[in-house]
């Protein structure tokens, strides 16, 4: 990564610089200046922006500066700059999905969490790069630690931005592991929140069963709360719950009652941990002592991968069935193979991995009575070589599948030093209760290591 200037505002953790804008130190504009600076340098190599626009930037950031000199209320991101994946709707930007087949698409809507972000204060800087139809397909957008290294994907440009100090906070979206493992790769924090938390109405939907919002950020703190700011019913997202949700950003700054119980599962995909991974996890739980259960799994744990897999391919040949039908020529060779594939599951096979899908649900809602969250990684280890794809998102699959809220944490660093995320599960609609065990363990491990 290129040298960061550490005196520049865009350096600054989201609610740092909220403070600061709130207090008069620091306006608005200024942050967007920085960050369009920090851009202009460093996006020829990184490519994480779709869509910019300067002069829509600084006029968000003009109206809140605003706002604040008239003492009118603020918001909870009031003047900060956030960057959006290309498949999450915006009025005032296209959102072309990461294909030429909607190149120019102007949606007339924001989506329900630009509505959010717009109410609370924050600026819309512009689009981050999307891998094709957010699936596989790898894009442009490089690792800002090595740019020969993959950001991960599907939310590649998101991760990498915040990464870069291009940007405060991003959001992405996960249907295996599309926010979990770019944040383990570029070394930022992200968190995908319990399945219908946040509303997906005005995203591009590629399976009604397993799409779910993600966010990113540089401090746990930051992606509580921007995760806060965008969470909340919508009747018109079928996932969506009509109950309280829980206060992530309180969470966080919460102290637990007596010292968290983690949980280590001997997973069959275990073997594809790098060794500087394996190492590094076997560290912090050797820090962490008898907090930590190590824990064999039952056979039926055989049976995630192979259940997301159907249900993600299954749904996303109906979801799109247009698109692919109409423009099949403008698709990528990669994903026209899994389409191909998906219109072989039949009906009875994707019913039984939704079935699949609700038993491991309630597996695990009477699991986790007995530990705060599971331990584990976020990725095998170090990013891929960008030749290589986005990387393998086995460390999220069972997590995605059940709708499970999943934090990474940067905390090791691989063989060649590029990071590696430490990842936390927890039970669902216990987001709140993850963030404090997130920030009780990142502490313990500091305390523990000055």
């Amino acid at each position: 990564m290129t040298v960061v200037d550490q005196s520049m505002p865009n350096v600054l953790p989201a609610l740092d610089a909220v403070r600061q804008i709130r207090d008069g130190r620091l306006t608005s504009v200024e942050l967007v200046r920085a960050c369009l600076n920090r851009i202009e340098e460093t996006d020829g190599q990184i490519k994480a922006w779709a869509q910019l626009d300067p002069d829509y930037a600084f006029a968000q950031a003009a109206e809140m500066d605003s706002i604040r000199r008239a003492g009118r209320p603020l918001g909870t991101l009031h003047g900060i700059p956030v960057g959006l994946k290309d498949i999450v709707d915006t009025r005032d930007f296209l959102t072309e999905r990461g294909t030429p087949i909607f190149a120019g698409r102007q949606p007339a809507e924001d989506a329900a969490i630009v509505e959010r972000l717009r109410d609370q204060g924050a600026i819309i800087l512009g689009k981050t790069v999307t891998t094709e139809l957010a699936f596989v397909q790898a894009v442009e957008t490089r690792n800002p630690h090595n740019v020969a290294h993959s950001p991960g994907g599907s939310s590649s440009g998101s991760a990498a931005a915040v990464a870069a100090f291009q940007v405060p906070l991003a959001i992405g979206t996960q249907t295996n592991g599309s926010v979990i493992r770019p944040a383990s790769f570029c070394g930022t924090y992200g968190f995908k929140p319990t399945r219908g938390m946040i509303s997906r109405r005005g995203i591009l939907q590629t399976s009604k069963s397993l799409d779910q919002v993600g966010v990113f950020g540089r401090t746990l703190e930051d992606v509580a709360a921007l995760s806060d700011v965008i969470k909340g019913y919508d009747p018109a997202d079928h996932s969506s719950y009509a109950r309280p949700r829980p206060l992530m950003l309180e969470g966080c700054r919460a102290d637990p009652p007596v010292d968290p119980e983690f949980v280590w599962l001997e997973l069959p995909f275990n073997n594809r941990l790098t060794p500087a991974a394996r190492e590094g996890l076997e560290e912090i739980m050797a820090l962490l002592g008898d907090r930590v259960d190590k824990v064999s799994v039952p056979a039926s744990f055989d049976g995630f991968i192979e259940a997301q897999r159907v249900i993600h391919e299954f749904e996303i040949c109906q979801h799109l069935q247009e698109t692919f039908s109409g423009y099949w020529e403008k698709i990528s060779p990669a994903l026209q193979q899994i389409v191909e594939h998906g219109r072989t599951i039949s009906a009875a096979q994707y019913e039984d991995a939704v079935q699949f899908m609700v038993s491991a649900n309630e597996y695990f809602d009477v699991f986790f009575h007995d530990y705060d969250a599971v331990l584990t990684a976020s990725a095998p280890g170090e990013a891929s070589e960008f030749v290589e794809g986005t990387g393998d998102p086995v460390f999220s699959t069972i997590w995605t599948l059940c709708g499970l809220p999943s934090v990474s944490l940067p905390l090791l660093v691989g063989e060649t030093g590029l990071p590696i995320g430490v990842q936390l599960v927890a039970r669902t609609e216990q987001d709140d209760r993850l963030f404090r065990t997130a920030n009780w363990i990142q502490n313990k491990l500091k305390a523990q290591q000055a």
